[in-house]
This record gives C-alpha cells, structure tokens and sequence, in this order.
C-alpha cells in the first residue's frame, strides 16, 4: 500500500514522540551485570571481574573485546548477556577493559596491548584463581587471543573465537580492500589517534541503508515500549561510543594484517615472535557468522587450515555481524553450545 499524506503525518509525530521519550532514558554504559574491577593495567586498562552465580566453580574465563567499541554489547541487558550467561553456568567471568586511549597513548603498539598488557592480565588471572583461564576472544580481540594462546600457551586452557578474522584477503572482505589503499603510517602521522568520529562512518559505509535508514523506520512503533525503547537506545550508545584508537597500534593492526595478511604469511610478529596459528594445540572453538558484513565467513573459518589444534571445532551462525550477540535466535542456541563447549566433562 503506498504511504499517503497523512499515514507519513502520523509516522513522523509518533516518531518524534519516540525521539522524545528516548532522549530521557538512562543508559548505562557498562552492562547490565555487577562487576568489580580487580586490577589496572597500562594507561586506563582495567580488569572487571563478574563472580559465578551459585557455588559451582568452573573455570575462569577471560573475555578478549575489540579495541575499536566497548565491550558493552556482550551484556546489553540480562536477556541478551554473554556475561551473565556464563556467570550462570558457574564460570568467575573477567573482561579486559580497553578504556580510551589518550592522547600521549598514541605511541601504544600491539606488542603494548597483546605482549605485554594481555600477557601479563592472563597470568595475573591464573595466579588469582589458581588455574589458566578459557579464553573468549571478540574480532578484533579474537586475533589478541590467537596471538596470546601462540605466544603464552601455559596462560590459556580453551579458545574461542567469535566472529575473527584469520585470513585478511578472502574475495569478499571489503574492508581488507579498502584497507589495502590505506598509508597508514602517513595517516596516524598526520592525525595521531584515530578519532572514533572519523572510524565510525567507514564501517557504517560498509552497510549503509541497514545501518542508518531501515533501522529507523520502525522506530515509532517503539515509543509506547519502553523496554524495546530502552533496548534500542542501548546499541544506539554502543554504536556511538566508540573509542579512539591508538596511532601506532591502529597502523601496525592495518599494515601487518589487512596489508600483509601476517597470521596466514607468517609474518606478524609481537615482541620479536612470530604469531604462528600452527602453535596453537589448545581446544578451539571458532564461531562465525554466515552473514557477516565485517568478518565475512570464509575470513573466519581460514583458521581451520591453519591452527595446530587436534581439537578444533566450529560453528556457523546464520546471521550477521551483530546477530552473534544480540538476536534471541543466538542467546537460545549459539551462547549454550558455548557454555557446553566449555564444560566437556
């Protein structure tokens, strides 16, 4: 049926009423579960730690987030937490806090984040609860933990991956292409620490009618709901309140694995080390999206080939980017094959 003068009329008043509402609801940014932060680590680096609900005491599991959002969207709201999922499952849950970098961060490297901050969280952990942690590894933080179970494999006792990249030049990576006419040292040179306002709208492009206009038009049909309202309002944040990155780390990420494709070649190294997947012989679980915009599957699924794990497994979720934490579909099926995953015995 075709839209009329007066069905518009009364689509924009109810979405002003929407707007309205919306721009009166709290929204906390740091999840919907009770943490406690348990240590610093580097210049706004923190360490949250969410006990286990009940006595079970399984083992720890470290959370590995993206640099480039907060890590918010893995407990959006209680229904839809990865964290809290766990916590039920009886796992002391911890969750590495990038924070934001500042400007004197600029000089950060990925031999910063990974061998040193990451390195020295996961023994810290292990001390702390007596026994090396499984570690959940998110994009971005998914090659952090490849790098960290390669490089330090007495630190980590199972991996997952969520929605990583492994091999940068598949055919249908369009942010690898892009990538690839990037100077990246000129860029940060220029620039410093790459502003998340700048960072945002490249991966809005990737997907732009999904991401700006079609998320909206229902959005009036959420001002008399408010928790779908409040819902809403929550990835609305998340997609916004975007970290910058730090210069050199963000130019090192884009040159050795969007340019060189280091985890495949060989050639990414931290510290000195060369970051080999074929070191890793930890239990694997590598979950990807069958849909995914940003890590399109074959990207993910490359790690198969390449890893040293006898005990490798993966999942294909059909869904998107974000449906991997977020839809209903993923916390009724996908988040309890991860907590089973975790609990061979």
């Amino acid at each position: 049926m075709a839209a009329t003068p007066e069905s518009l009329t009364d689509w924009q008043q109810r979405l002003v009423a929407a707007l309205d509402t919306a721009a009166h609801l709290p929204v906390d940014t740091r999840g919907a579960t009770p943490f406690e932060v348990v240590g610093e680590y580097g210049p706004g680096i923190t360490l949250r730690h969410y006990p286990p609900i009940g006595a079970s005491r399984k083992p720890p599991v470290l959370v590995v987030y993206s640099l480039v959002n907060r890590p918010f969207i893995l407990d959006l709201t209680r229904q839809r937490s990865l964290i809290h999922a766990l916590n039920q499952a009886g796992h002391p849950v911890y969750l590495v806090d990038w924070g934001y970098p500042r400007g004197a961060d600029r000089f950060l490297t990925l031999d910063d984040y990974i061998g040193e901050f990451l390195a020295t969280i996961a023994a810290d952990l292990g001390e702390r609860e007596q026994r090396a942690a499984d570690v959940i590894g998110v994009c971005q933080g998914g090659v952090f933990a490849l790098a960290l179970a390669a490089l330090f494999p007495e630190r980590v006792r199972r991996l997952v991956t969520l929605v990583t990249p492994t091999d940068f030049h598949t055919p249908h990576d369009t942010l690898s292409r892009m990538a690839q006419h990037i100077d990246f040292e000129q860029a940060t040179a220029a620039l410093g620490n790459v502003s998340a306002r700048w960072l945002n709208p490249v991966f809005v492009a990737l997907k732009p009618y999904r991401l700006l206009s079609q998320r909206y038009v229902d959005l009036p049909e959420l001002a008399e709901r408010p928790e779908a309202l409040h819902d809403f309002m929550r990835m609305e944040r998340w997609m916004y309140d975007s970290p910058d990155q730090a210069a050199a780390a963000f130019a090192q990420f884009g040159r050795e694995l969007y340019q060189r494709n280091g985890l495949v070649e060989r050639t990414f190294q931290l510290d000195g080390q060369v970051v080999r997947l074929d070191a890793i012989h930890h239990p694997v679980l590598n979950v990807f999206a069958e849909l995914d915009h940003l890590v399109p599957p074959d990207a993910a699924r490359a790690l198969g080939a390449h890893v040293g794990s006898s005990a490798y497994r993966e999942v294909g979720f059909p869904g998107g980017h974000l449906g991997v934490f977020i839809s209903r579909r993923a916390h009724r099926e996908l988040v309890p094959a991860i907590t089973e995953w975790l609990n061979p015995d």
